[in-house]
């Protein structure tokens, strides 16, 4: 993979210099994976292409990709979708196929980079199941340092388990915790975790209310590198 070209980072506050003070190292960014990192949507048509072919399910992928950012199976129950295990093969293992039709959004693998050299730690929170998160995260040829997916402990999103279990694997409190998501479980569950929540403005879902902070490219995130300014309310397109 080619190695990103550096991106200048916002000077550190005084503050941040000085012996004792909380550095960037006790801060964590953890990301939604699609509509987040990687734009999985063709992946995920084909997969329930293959559904719909296999098991004879009329559905459109419409209905499967109001639900996103949910776990699988719940998903399905929400969809009254019966015989789950047996879709669930059919559309992991047709995903794990197509994972090479998935592409990065413009910009994140340089962002996630200016946070690593900003001694940021990232994790990456997803409902997507880990035989088929793995290969995508592959991709991207990042240092995450932990992985949160369903196969793990606890509940799955909206629920804030593998926000908090993330944190717990990174030695972070969820007051020094930035997650950045694009569907309203996400919102959600960074909610019910406490942990501050950015909206990934060039996702795939709207967020709920109370309005979050909005970035409308993956570049807007560096924002979070200038130490000791919070963001404000308001989208910061």
């Amino acid at each position: 993979m080619t190695i990103p070209a550096p991106i200048a980072l916002p000077a550190p506050a005084a503050s941040e210099s000085k012996v004792g003070e909380r550095r960037h190292a006790d801060r964590a960014l953890l990301l939604d994976l699609d509509g987040v990192l990687l734009d999985t949507r063709p992946v995920m048509q084909k997969a329930w292409r293959k559904v719909q072919e296999d098991h004879g399910i009329a559905l459109p992928f419409t209905d499967y990709e109001r639900h996103l950012g949910r776990e699988f199976g719940d998903i399905m129950q929400r969809l009254g979708i019966a015989d789950i295990d047996a879709v669930r093969r059919t559309y992991e293992t047709e995903s794990v196929a197509a994972a090479h039709l998935a592409h990065e959004f413009t910009g994140i693998v340089e962002v996630l980079h200016a946070f690593v050299a900003a001694d940021w730690r990232l994790g990456v929170v997803t409902s997507k199941h880990v035989d088929r998160a793995a290969p995508l995260l592959a991709h991207l040829g990042c240092p995450f340092a932990t992985v949160r997916t369903p196969a793990g402990a606890g509940r799955a999103k909206p629920a804030p388990d593998p926000l908090l279990l993330a944190l717990v694997d990174l030695g972070v409190d969820p007051a020094a915790a930035v997650y950045v998501g694009d569907m309203a479980v996400d919102q959600e569950a960074a909610a019910r975790a406490g942990v501050a929540y950015i909206h990934a403005g060039w996702g795939y879902g709207q967020p709920t209310s109370p309005a979050p902070e909005t970035v409308a490219a993956p570049r807007g995130l560096l924002q979070l590198l200038r130490a000791g300014t919070p963001f404000v309310e308001g989208s910061l397109g």
